[in-house]
């Protein structure tokens, strides 16, 4: 059998006991550990009644979890649909109407609990996949009317990865410091995928407070983040290049970064700001 993403993704977490995920409690999840998860998950979706080609909506919080229902529900030829978690009730019923997911789990009222939801690991197999098939289904505003859903392929998806481990020559010696939510493309997909791509690892936060990511950025040489990271950190007096001087990369997107912001970033630490453009539409 092959399934794209899970095979260039997730397969090779099967035996990896390095940290593929670091907690900002200083627990580590390997890849072996992530991938159980990842297991169980995918077992329980099949039991669900989940089939290829099949939407699973989901408005979760942050964590290993979420992240693992996303390996999960591409590894079974699902289509994985990411929603904001500050959408309100009436967004998500315009969202779980419009893409009539087989399965919806949030920490709202209404979702499954992710945290109850598996099975046995060792009942999980792949499901037969290809380039063509999606792999994603990410709401995105355009120019009239209401967001409409992009489509994704595990072709779209892998191909990008692919580009930017060589673009930004990413290697298994990287540690990404992860503070991007993983409800939109940047966090979900330029930033997770590129790192398991690589066999790199992960600090992966709950969510960005400048003062948290300065505390963990000596354990990273990668952060990505948007351009309010970046002003954020710049206000702190200790974010120098004392305090960067063992990173190789720092990139931004989802927004403009101003002019102002990339001179004041170089003045203060001897480092350029790479900055990125992407839509959802193409990841």
């Amino acid at each position: 059998m092959t399934n794209p993403l899970y095979d260039a993704l997730f397969a090779p977490l099967k035996t990896r006991h390095s940290d593929l995920l670091i907690l900002p409690d200083a627990r580590a999840l390997s890849g072996v550990d992530f991938h159980q998860m990842l297991a169980s998950l995918g077992a329980g979706l099949i039991a669900a009644g989940v089939a290829k080609g099949d939407r699973v909506a989901v408005q979760v919080a942050k964590s290993p979890k979420a992240l693992a229902l996303y390996a999960a529900t591409v590894a079974v030829g699902a289509i994985f649909l990411p929603l904001n978690t500050a959408y309100t009730a009436a967004e998500l019923d315009y969202f779980l109407r419009d893409a009539t997911p087989k399965l919806f789990f949030g920490d709202q009222p209404g979702g499954l609990d992710l945290h109850s939801f598996g099975a046995d690991p060792n009942d999980f197999v792949p499901i037969d996949c290809d380039c063509a098939d999606l792999a994603a289904l990410l709401y995105t505003s355009g120019t009239t009317g209401r967001s409409k859903g992009a489509m994704l392929s595990h072709g779209n998806l892998l191909s990008n990865a692919k580009v930017l481990v060589d673009a930004w020559r990413f290697t298994d010696k990287d540690v990404l410091l992860h503070a991007l939510p993983i409800f939109h493309t940047h966090g979900l997909f330029v930033a997770s995928n590129v790192s398991l791509l690589s066999g790199g690892a992960m600090i992966f936060m709950p969510s960005f407070d400048a003062k948290s990511v300065l505390a963990h950025l000596g354990q990273a040489n990668v952060l990505m983040g948007v351009p309010t990271f970046y002003t954020r950190l710049l206000d702190l007096p200790d974010f120098d290049a004392a305090a960067t001087a063992h990173m190789r990369l720092f990139t931004s997107g989802s927004a403009p970064l101003l002019a102002e912001t990339h001179t004041q970033f170089a003045d203060r630490t001897g480092h350029r700001i790479l900055e990125r453009y992407g839509m959802t539409e193409t990841n």
